[in-house]
């Protein structure tokens, strides 16, 4: 006989969300500034992608630290619920596929520099560029935007979850573009539309999946897409 779908419930422990929170915030708001301080003190001559590699391996030790209870019964609920976390990786990567197609016909007042920067770190160094792109940022973001912020809210409200998820994780994406250029340039932040297929995606396969390893998986598979599109 086919499972029953589980009533959806916080995967979180109350002390894995204390201390999520306070991690989330600590990597949205003081490690990009801790990150560009190293590289100043060391007068730029400390390589920008072996120093990234160091910045995500201790973010996602830290995740690790901070989730592991999480993490571990999200790869058993993986393995229990394999069935649907495959439909809902396929249906979420067709999705995501589709509307990326629609909203990259849309007119922008700005380039996103994202293309640009895979292109130009993948040839000061491949290696570290895939393995920051492709294995720990989704790792890391994933635990935060999906496994905390989803699931705090979704436990309250589904809407809502996927609107704070989704507009956040979005916006994450492009707020640095802001202040990239000697300056400020609202305009970059129009470009938080092109990360809400992809957002929206994630949010989908979590959802309907259950484990926090599905959207991870198709995180890793859409930056691959991404980082092979920039530098082919």
């Amino acid at each position: 006989m086919p499972k029953h779908r589980r009533q959806w419930r916080s995967q979180l422990t109350r002390a894995e969300e204390g201390r999520g929170w306070v991690f989330f915030a600590l990597y949205v708001l003081a490690f990009p500034f801790l990150m560009g301080l190293v590289q100043r003190s060391f007068g730029g001559e400390l390589p920008v992608a072996e120093a990234s590699v160091i910045y995500y391996l201790l973010s996602v030790t830290l995740v690790f630290l901070v989730f592991w209870s999480f993490l571990k019964n999200g790869f058993y609920l993986l393995l229990d619920w394999l069935p649907e976390n495959l439909f809902a990786f396929g249906t979420g990567l067709v999705g995501a596929g589709a509307l990326h197609f629609l909203v990259m016909r849309l007119p922008y007042p700005v380039e996103n520099p994202n293309a640009y920067n895979y292109l130009e770190q993948y040839a000061m160094s491949p290696a570290a560029t895939v393995v920051i792109v492709v294995v720990l940022m989704p790792i890391v973001e994933e635990a935060l935007f999906r496994g905390l912020l989803f699931g705090a809210v979704r436990r309250y409200s589904r809407a809502l979850a996927y609107g704070l998820s989704t507009l956040l994780f979005a916006v994450y994406c492009v707020w640095q573009f802001v202040f990239t250029y000697n300056g400020m340039d609202l305009r970059y932040l129009l470009l938080f539309a092109q990360y809400v297929p992809m957002s929206l995606a994630l949010c989908w396969s979590y959802d309907n999946g259950g484990s926090v390893w599905t959207p991870v998986a198709l995180h890793m598979v859409l930056n691959a897409a991404a980082l092979f599109h920039a530098i082919r």
